[in-house]
Protein backbone atom coordinates (compact mmCIF):
# COMPACT_ATOMS: atom_id res chain seq x y z
CA UNK A 1 0.00 0.00 0.00
CA UNK A 2 2.10 2.88 -1.12
CA UNK A 3 0.89 5.98 0.44
CA UNK A 4 1.79 9.86 0.16
CA UNK A 5 0.33 12.83 2.03
CA UNK A 6 -2.66 10.46 2.24
CA UNK A 7 -4.39 11.74 6.03
CA UNK A 8 -7.59 13.10 5.07
CA UNK A 9 -8.64 9.27 3.88
CA UNK A 10 -6.36 6.66 5.09
CA UNK A 11 -7.85 6.28 8.27
CA UNK A 12 -10.90 4.82 5.95
CA UNK A 13 -8.36 2.68 4.37
CA UNK A 14 -6.39 0.89 7.87
CA UNK A 15 -9.92 0.51 9.21
CA UNK A 16 -10.93 -1.70 6.64
CA UNK A 17 -7.96 -3.46 6.98
CA UNK A 18 -7.85 -4.51 10.51
CA UNK A 19 -11.60 -5.51 9.86
CA UNK A 20 -10.37 -8.42 7.13
CA UNK A 21 -12.43 -11.34 8.16
CA UNK A 22 -8.81 -13.21 6.79
CA UNK A 23 -6.49 -12.33 9.54
CA UNK A 24 -2.63 -14.06 7.96
CA UNK A 25 -1.66 -11.44 6.00
CA UNK A 26 0.71 -8.65 6.67
CA UNK A 27 0.92 -4.91 5.19
CA UNK A 28 3.75 -3.41 2.97
CA UNK A 29 2.34 0.61 4.02
CA UNK A 30 5.37 2.42 2.21
CA UNK A 31 5.38 5.93 2.72
CA UNK A 32 6.71 8.01 0.09
CA UNK A 33 7.92 11.17 1.53
CA UNK A 34 4.70 12.67 3.08
CA UNK A 35 4.42 16.01 4.67
CA UNK A 36 0.97 15.83 6.24
CA UNK A 37 1.43 13.19 8.94
CA UNK A 38 0.81 9.60 7.11
CA UNK A 39 3.93 8.41 8.50
CA UNK A 40 2.86 9.21 11.84
CA UNK A 41 -0.65 7.46 11.59
CA UNK A 42 1.22 4.49 9.63
CA UNK A 43 3.75 4.33 12.54
CA UNK A 44 1.13 4.04 14.76
CA UNK A 45 -1.09 1.75 13.12
CA UNK A 46 2.16 -0.70 13.24
CA UNK A 47 2.58 -0.01 16.75
CA UNK A 48 -0.47 -1.37 17.54
CA UNK A 49 -0.60 -4.70 14.67
CA UNK A 50 2.37 -6.32 14.62
CA UNK A 51 1.27 -7.37 11.16
CA UNK A 52 2.37 -3.62 9.55
CA UNK A 53 5.31 -3.10 8.21
CA UNK A 54 6.15 0.49 7.87
CA UNK A 55 8.91 1.29 4.59
CA UNK A 56 10.17 4.48 3.32
CA UNK A 57 10.04 5.45 0.20
CA UNK A 58 11.46 8.56 -0.17
CA UNK A 59 9.33 10.09 -2.32
CA UNK A 60 10.49 8.50 -5.59
CA UNK A 61 7.27 7.68 -7.18
CA UNK A 62 4.71 5.01 -7.41
CA UNK A 63 6.61 2.70 -9.25
CA UNK A 64 9.67 2.43 -7.22
CA UNK A 65 6.94 2.56 -3.74
CA UNK A 66 5.84 -0.98 -5.37
CA UNK A 67 8.96 -2.23 -5.73
CA UNK A 68 9.47 -1.59 -2.41
CA UNK A 69 6.75 -3.43 -1.28
CA UNK A 70 7.05 -6.32 -3.25
CA UNK A 71 10.61 -6.51 -2.35
CA UNK A 72 9.48 -6.91 1.33
CA UNK A 73 6.38 -8.79 0.93
CA UNK A 74 7.07 -12.79 2.13
CA UNK A 75 2.85 -14.09 1.40
CA UNK A 76 2.12 -16.36 -0.63
CA UNK A 77 -0.17 -13.84 -2.99
CA UNK A 78 0.54 -10.24 -3.40
CA UNK A 79 -2.39 -8.01 -3.07
CA UNK A 80 -2.75 -4.21 -4.33
CA UNK A 81 -4.53 -1.48 -1.64
CA UNK A 82 -4.91 2.44 -2.19
CA UNK A 83 -4.23 4.45 0.75
CA UNK A 84 -7.59 6.24 -0.12
CA UNK A 85 -9.54 3.41 -0.78
CA UNK A 86 -12.04 1.05 1.07
CA UNK A 87 -11.88 -2.75 1.75
CA UNK A 88 -14.50 -5.07 2.10
CA UNK A 89 -14.48 -6.79 5.35
CA UNK A 90 -14.16 -10.06 2.94
CA UNK A 91 -11.80 -9.42 0.62
CA UNK A 92 -8.77 -10.75 1.04
CA UNK A 93 -10.75 -14.01 2.54
CA UNK A 94 -12.53 -14.27 -0.93
CA UNK A 95 -9.84 -13.20 -3.15
CA UNK A 96 -7.58 -16.02 -0.91
CA UNK A 97 -10.17 -18.35 -1.51
CA UNK A 98 -10.38 -17.86 -5.05
CA UNK A 99 -7.10 -18.13 -6.21
CA UNK A 100 -6.85 -21.53 -3.68
CA UNK A 101 -10.01 -22.96 -5.63
CA UNK A 102 -8.15 -22.21 -9.27
CA UNK A 103 -4.78 -23.00 -9.39
CA UNK A 104 -4.97 -21.92 -13.23
CA UNK A 105 -5.43 -18.36 -12.10
CA UNK A 106 -2.66 -16.38 -11.35
CA UNK A 107 -4.22 -12.86 -10.80
CA UNK A 108 -7.60 -11.82 -10.09
CA UNK A 109 -9.56 -8.45 -9.27
CA UNK A 110 -12.76 -7.97 -7.89
CA UNK A 111 -15.85 -5.80 -8.97
CA UNK A 112 -15.87 -2.01 -7.66
CA UNK A 113 -17.94 0.45 -6.58
CA UNK A 114 -16.69 4.08 -7.22
CA UNK A 115 -17.55 7.02 -4.08
CA UNK A 116 -18.28 9.02 -2.95
CA UNK A 117 -21.15 9.46 -5.60
CA UNK A 118 -21.22 13.40 -5.84
CA UNK A 119 -17.59 13.28 -7.14
CA UNK A 120 -18.46 10.13 -9.96
CA UNK A 121 -19.34 11.37 -13.59
CA UNK A 122 -20.77 9.72 -15.99
CA UNK A 123 -17.55 8.65 -17.31
CA UNK A 124 -16.62 6.62 -14.57
CA UNK A 125 -19.84 5.18 -14.03
CA UNK A 126 -19.68 3.85 -17.55
CA UNK A 127 -15.75 2.17 -16.80
CA UNK A 128 -17.21 0.93 -13.88
CA UNK A 129 -20.10 -0.79 -15.47
CA UNK A 130 -17.25 -2.17 -18.18
CA UNK A 131 -14.99 -3.80 -15.45
CA UNK A 132 -17.61 -4.65 -13.40
CA UNK A 133 -19.01 -6.55 -16.86
CA UNK A 134 -16.07 -8.57 -17.47
CA UNK A 135 -16.21 -11.86 -14.81
CA UNK A 136 -14.89 -14.87 -16.81
CA UNK A 137 -11.42 -15.38 -17.61
CA UNK A 138 -12.36 -15.60 -21.60
CA UNK A 139 -14.27 -12.58 -20.87
CA UNK A 140 -11.28 -10.38 -19.20
CA UNK A 141 -8.90 -11.94 -21.85
CA UNK A 142 -11.43 -10.45 -24.98
CA UNK A 143 -11.24 -6.63 -23.90
CA UNK A 144 -7.73 -6.97 -22.43
CA UNK A 145 -6.29 -4.40 -25.31
CA UNK A 146 -9.37 -2.26 -24.91
CA UNK A 147 -8.74 -1.32 -21.20
CA UNK A 148 -6.59 -2.60 -18.29
CA UNK A 149 -9.69 -5.17 -16.98
CA UNK A 150 -8.55 -5.56 -13.56
CA UNK A 151 -8.76 -2.93 -11.36
CA UNK A 152 -5.30 -2.18 -9.81
CA UNK A 153 -6.35 -1.29 -6.18
CA UNK A 154 -8.09 -5.02 -6.34
CA UNK A 155 -5.36 -7.12 -7.44
CA UNK A 156 -4.61 -9.87 -5.86
CA UNK A 157 -1.61 -12.29 -7.73
CA UNK A 158 0.59 -15.04 -6.81
CA UNK A 159 4.01 -14.00 -5.75
CA UNK A 160 5.84 -16.51 -7.91
CA UNK A 161 3.64 -15.04 -10.84
CA UNK A 162 4.41 -11.49 -10.13
CA UNK A 163 7.93 -11.85 -9.83
CA UNK A 164 8.51 -14.17 -12.81
CA UNK A 165 7.38 -11.54 -15.39
CA UNK A 166 9.38 -8.76 -13.97
CA UNK A 167 7.14 -7.39 -10.79
CA UNK A 168 6.33 -3.65 -11.27
CA UNK A 169 7.85 -1.62 -13.82
CA UNK A 170 8.19 1.86 -14.96
CA UNK A 171 7.56 2.66 -18.95
CA UNK A 172 6.16 5.67 -19.46
CA UNK A 173 2.83 3.95 -19.35
CA UNK A 174 0.57 2.74 -16.57
CA UNK A 175 2.17 0.21 -14.73
CA UNK A 176 -0.16 -1.45 -13.56
CA UNK A 177 -2.36 -2.16 -17.16
CA UNK A 178 1.89 -2.63 -17.72
CA UNK A 179 1.39 -5.62 -15.37
CA UNK A 180 -1.51 -7.20 -16.48
CA UNK A 181 -0.67 -7.37 -19.74
CA UNK A 182 2.53 -9.80 -18.98
CA UNK A 183 0.70 -11.90 -17.19
CA UNK A 184 -1.30 -12.40 -20.42
CA UNK A 185 1.30 -12.50 -22.70
CA UNK A 186 2.94 -15.38 -20.31
CA UNK A 187 0.11 -17.23 -20.81
CA UNK A 188 -1.14 -16.55 -17.24
CA UNK A 189 -4.91 -16.88 -16.16
CA UNK A 190 -6.57 -13.86 -14.91
CA UNK A 191 -9.80 -13.70 -12.82
CA UNK A 192 -12.14 -12.18 -10.71
CA UNK A 193 -14.40 -12.38 -8.08
CA UNK A 194 -18.05 -11.71 -8.89
CA UNK A 195 -18.60 -9.79 -5.81
CA UNK A 196 -18.16 -5.32 -5.32
CA UNK A 197 -14.87 -5.95 -2.66
CA UNK A 198 -13.21 -2.38 -2.73
CA UNK A 199 -15.09 0.91 -2.88
CA UNK A 200 -12.85 2.83 -5.23
CA UNK A 201 -12.49 6.80 -4.48
CA UNK A 202 -12.40 8.80 -7.18
CA UNK A 203 -11.73 12.98 -7.45
CA UNK A 204 -9.74 15.42 -9.22
CA UNK A 205 -6.30 14.25 -7.25
CA UNK A 206 -6.46 10.80 -8.45
CA UNK A 207 -2.48 10.05 -9.94
CA UNK A 208 -4.58 8.77 -13.62
CA UNK A 209 -6.05 12.58 -13.26
CA UNK A 210 -2.50 14.22 -13.67
CA UNK A 211 0.20 12.02 -14.69
CA UNK A 212 1.11 11.76 -18.26
CA UNK A 213 1.49 7.94 -17.96
CA UNK A 214 -2.04 7.30 -17.72
CA UNK A 215 -2.86 9.81 -20.71
CA UNK A 216 -5.06 8.42 -23.71
CA UNK A 217 -1.23 8.55 -26.10
CA UNK A 218 0.11 6.42 -22.94
CA UNK A 219 -2.42 3.84 -23.06
CA UNK A 220 -1.84 3.46 -26.98
CA UNK A 221 1.30 2.98 -26.49
CA UNK A 222 0.87 0.30 -24.40
CA UNK A 223 -1.28 -1.52 -25.98
CA UNK A 224 0.95 -1.69 -29.02
CA UNK A 225 3.53 -2.53 -28.00
CA UNK A 226 2.22 -5.83 -26.90
CA UNK A 227 0.55 -6.44 -29.93
CA UNK A 228 3.31 -6.36 -32.00
CA UNK A 229 4.77 -8.74 -29.48
CA UNK A 230 1.72 -11.09 -29.17
CA UNK A 231 -1.59 -11.19 -32.07
CA UNK A 232 0.47 -9.59 -34.59
CA UNK A 233 3.22 -11.75 -34.91
CA UNK A 234 2.19 -13.56 -37.03
CA UNK A 235 0.28 -10.73 -39.19
CA UNK A 236 0.80 -9.05 -42.23
CA UNK A 237 0.04 -5.74 -40.28
CA UNK A 238 -3.27 -4.77 -39.25
CA UNK A 239 -6.51 -3.20 -40.23
CA UNK A 240 -7.68 -0.52 -38.23
CA UNK A 241 -11.57 -1.12 -38.22
CA UNK A 242 -12.62 2.78 -37.61
CA UNK A 243 -11.43 6.06 -39.72
CA UNK A 244 -12.45 8.39 -37.26
CA UNK A 245 -10.32 10.09 -34.94
CA UNK A 246 -10.19 7.50 -32.48
CA UNK A 247 -8.86 4.63 -34.92
CA UNK A 248 -6.76 7.85 -36.61
CA UNK A 249 -4.72 8.11 -33.72
CA UNK A 250 -4.32 3.98 -33.07
CA UNK A 251 -2.93 3.63 -36.73
CA UNK A 252 -0.15 6.32 -36.07
CA UNK A 253 0.77 4.90 -32.77
CA UNK A 254 0.95 1.47 -35.18
CA UNK A 255 3.26 2.97 -37.55
CA UNK A 256 4.99 4.80 -35.02
CA UNK A 257 6.19 1.15 -33.50
CA UNK A 258 7.01 -0.14 -37.05
CA UNK A 259 3.57 -1.71 -38.09
CA UNK A 260 2.06 -2.07 -41.22
CA UNK A 261 -1.07 -0.25 -41.02
CA UNK A 262 -2.87 -2.01 -44.41
CA UNK A 263 -6.34 -0.92 -44.41
CA UNK A 264 -8.93 1.38 -42.31
CA UNK A 265 -12.60 0.42 -42.58
CA UNK A 266 -15.74 2.91 -42.55
CA UNK A 267 -19.16 2.84 -42.89
CA UNK A 268 -18.67 6.60 -44.34
CA UNK A 269 -18.90 6.50 -47.85
CA UNK A 270 -17.41 9.83 -47.98
CA UNK A 271 -14.10 8.28 -46.58
CA UNK A 272 -14.22 5.14 -48.53
CA UNK A 273 -11.98 5.48 -51.70
CA UNK A 274 -9.55 7.92 -49.97
CA UNK A 275 -6.41 7.10 -48.76
CA UNK A 276 -5.33 7.78 -44.84
CA UNK A 277 -1.74 7.36 -43.56
CA UNK A 278 -1.25 5.61 -46.94
CA UNK A 279 -3.90 2.96 -46.47
CA UNK A 280 -6.87 2.59 -48.56
CA UNK A 281 -9.77 3.47 -46.38
CA UNK A 282 -12.54 0.18 -47.58
CA UNK A 283 -16.30 -1.04 -46.91
CA UNK A 284 -16.70 -3.75 -44.17
CA UNK A 285 -17.36 -5.91 -47.23
CA UNK A 286 -14.34 -5.80 -48.58
CA UNK A 287 -12.75 -6.71 -45.45
CA UNK A 288 -11.91 -10.42 -46.59
CA UNK A 289 -9.36 -8.92 -49.10
CA UNK A 290 -7.15 -8.97 -45.46
CA UNK A 291 -7.39 -11.59 -43.71
CA UNK A 292 -3.32 -11.60 -43.60
CA UNK A 293 -3.98 -8.72 -41.49
CA UNK A 294 -4.76 -8.61 -37.54
CA UNK A 295 -8.32 -6.73 -37.46
CA UNK A 296 -8.13 -3.69 -34.67
CA UNK A 297 -11.55 -2.63 -33.50
CA UNK A 298 -11.09 1.07 -32.82
CA UNK A 299 -14.38 2.93 -32.85
CA UNK A 300 -15.21 4.91 -29.60
CA UNK A 301 -18.60 5.11 -29.80
CA UNK A 302 -21.32 3.15 -27.74
CA UNK A 303 -22.26 -0.09 -29.02
CA UNK A 304 -19.83 -0.27 -31.86
CA UNK A 305 -17.40 -2.95 -30.52
CA UNK A 306 -20.20 -4.99 -30.20
CA UNK A 307 -21.21 -4.27 -33.92
CA UNK A 308 -17.46 -4.92 -34.98
CA UNK A 309 -17.15 -8.23 -33.38
CA UNK A 310 -21.14 -9.25 -34.65
CA UNK A 311 -19.55 -8.57 -37.77
CA UNK A 312 -16.66 -10.27 -38.09
CA UNK A 313 -17.53 -12.95 -36.32
CA UNK A 314 -20.34 -13.62 -38.90
CA UNK A 315 -17.69 -13.65 -41.74
CA UNK A 316 -15.49 -16.32 -39.65
CA UNK A 317 -13.08 -14.21 -38.33
CA UNK A 318 -11.59 -15.62 -34.64
CA UNK A 319 -11.39 -12.82 -31.84
CA UNK A 320 -8.01 -12.75 -30.07
CA UNK A 321 -6.77 -14.82 -33.18
CA UNK A 322 -7.98 -12.78 -36.23
CA UNK A 323 -9.11 -9.87 -34.29
CA UNK A 324 -9.33 -8.11 -31.37
CA UNK A 325 -11.04 -4.97 -29.88
CA UNK A 326 -8.81 -1.93 -28.65
CA UNK A 327 -11.47 0.86 -28.18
Amino acid sequence: MPCRDAGEHIGAAIASLRAQTFPDYEVMAVDDGSTDGTFARLYTWAQDDGRVRVLHGHGQGLVPALATGLAAARGEYVARMDADDVADPRRLEAQVAFLDERPQVAACGSLVEYFPADAVQDGARRYEAWLNGLIEPDDIARDIFVECPLPHPTLMVRRPALLGVGGYRDMGWPEDYDLVLRLWAARHGLGKVPEVLLRWREGPDRLSRRDARYSADAFRRVKVHFLSRTLLLARRGAVVWGAGPVGKEFARELQRQGVEVTAFVDLDPRKIGQEIHGAPVIPPDDVDRFRASLALAAVGQDGAREEIRAELSRRGWAEMRDFCAVA
